[in-house]
């Protein structure tokens, strides 16, 4: 008889569902496996000079992560032919200049009359900048919708050795609290803005907010002049602000010649028509000069090349 002490209980039997559970686990996880997106690989930054943010969105079913897509090509103007805007366009080329060379430079917020230029000057100072040192800049642009997104784009360029303008086009804000996020990550953060980053945005607005909304949250804080500092105090972000104002007639005509030159258009009153033109559109800019430009173009038989 055996001593307690040696008394051994037998081994439970094994039950086959458990065996089946496993393998069950098992065939799930292999088919989670192949149904998941694969690891975004590591953008490279050289094989471009533009480049688009996608943020990330659901096709066919499938989800497609976050990743950066090189533009296949870049609508742009001649820096020479912006007219009308020459402090603006020589203050943004020396600030991005200074950035290519490694040197300290400062975010720029483009504010101010519509079709003036300001997302052409960004397109054409970069391109202006490549033209002198060849690779020195990525251009990435930043849908407005997509801001909220800026932290993962800024962590996939952080890792990268180029040196890249994040470039978002007629950035505003009409309510919640996007705003607060975006100052926090152009200055004050943790981790702040990469020093291979810089950010550029145009607005139609000089704070990127409606006056509205301004002054709204002032009448109905405890504090107005502290509800008012909190909604203008993004723009401060921005170290360098620029202003664009509608053109006078003199800059207006000036953009049409200098397109008219540019592409050979001869017309008889060539000033008189271009005015004519701004009178019906009911505005002087560039985007006035430019389409009437390609009106002149289209009726004489002209291709813009």
């Amino acid at each position: 008889m055996a001593r307690p002490s040696e008394f051994k209980p037998p081994a439970p039997a094994a039950d086959p569902a458990d065996g089946e559970q496993a393998d069950l686990l098992r065939r799930i996880a292999a088919a989670l496996e192949r149904l998941a997106p694969p690891a975004p690989a590591a953008p490279d930054l050289s094989a471009a000079d533009a480049f688009v943010w996608e943020a990330g969105a659901e096709r066919r079913g499938v989800w497609e992560a976050p990743h950066l897509r090189a533009a296949t090509r870049t609508s742009r103007t001649e820096l020479a032919l912006l007219k009308g805007i020459d402090g603006q366009r020589d203050t943004l080329l020396v600030n991005t200049q200074r950035f290519a060379r490694g040197l300290p430079a400062n975010n720029a917020l483009l504010w101010g009359a519509k079709g003036m230029g300001k997302s052409s000057l960004v397109k054409s100072v970069h391109a202006a900048v490549n033209a002198e040192q060849p690779r020195a800049l990525a251009l990435v642009e930043l849908q407005r919708d997509d801001i909220g997104t800026l932290p993962a784009l800024l962590a996939v360029l952080a890792n990268g050795t180029r040196r890249c303008l994040v470039f978002c086009d007629d950035l505003s804000f009409d309510g919640g609290e996007s705003y607060r996020s975006l100052k926090a990550i152009l200055e004050g953060g943790i981790e702040g803005r990469p020093d291979n980053v810089l950010f550029y945005a145009t607005s139609n607005r000089r704070h990127m907010i409606p006056r509205l909304m301004i002054e709204n949250e002032a009448s109905t804080a405890i504090r107005p002049g502290e509800a008012v500092d909190e909604k203008v105090s993004l723009s401060d972000r921005f170290g360098l602000w620029l202003g664009f104002h509608p053109a006078s007639q003199d800059d207006y005509l000036a953009m049409v010649d200098g397109y008219a030159q540019r592409y050979g258009l001869r017309a008889d009153g060539l000033h008189a028509q271009a005015v004519e033109w701004s009178q019906l559109r009911g505005a002087r800019s560039g985007r006035v000069a430019w389409q009437f430009i390609q009106d002149l173009a289209g009726r004489l038989g002209a291709k813009l090349t």
